[in-house]
């Protein structure tokens, strides 16, 4: 069955990187719920709440789940009127964010952190649906210079 995107519920997420305009690294996070889902990499982020407008409903998740501040950059567009579909019931708009203020935990549906590097990019078993972001993600990274 082929669902609209209208049809579909908003998931909001973030890829935080080191660099807004030219990122080199970008935070995963491992899922303990729901348990389908857990032991399985994502970018972090969550529903968008009735009423909720979705760049508030990304900055609370972010909060919740990590215990940080972000600013946000560009949207990564996808394509499904710029969102990414997560299976039949839900589509992910995604932006790239920098961290302001905190250190990052894992507080919230999450165990575990990484930073990765676009060589690393693949070494964490990334769920399904976060594959075609992070592979859009990978063709936008920089390669990190050293001094």
């Amino acid at each position: 069955m082929n669902t609209s995107i209208k049809t579909r519920a908003l998931v909001v997420g973030a890829a935080i990187v080191d660099d807004l305009a030219r990122p080199t690294t970008v935070l995963s996070a491992r899922r303990t719920e729901p348990p389908e889902l857990a032991g399985g990499w994502e970018l972090p982020g969550g529903k968008v709440e009735p009423g909720e407008d979705p760049l508030d409903a990304l900055h609370r998740e972010i909060n919740e789940e990590l215990g940080v501040r972000i600013e946000l950059g560009a949207i990564l567009e996808g394509p499904l009127a710029g969102a990414w579909p997560l299976g039949d019931r839900y589509v992910m708009q995604v932006w790239l964010a920098r961290i302001t203020a905190g250190e990052p935990r894992p507080l919230e549906d999450h165990d575990q952190l990484r930073v990765l590097t676009r060589d690393e990019l693949y070494a964490v078993a990334w769920l399904p649906a976060d594959l075609p972001i992070v592979r859009s993600m990978h063709a936008f990274m920089s390669e990190p210079t050293h001094p």
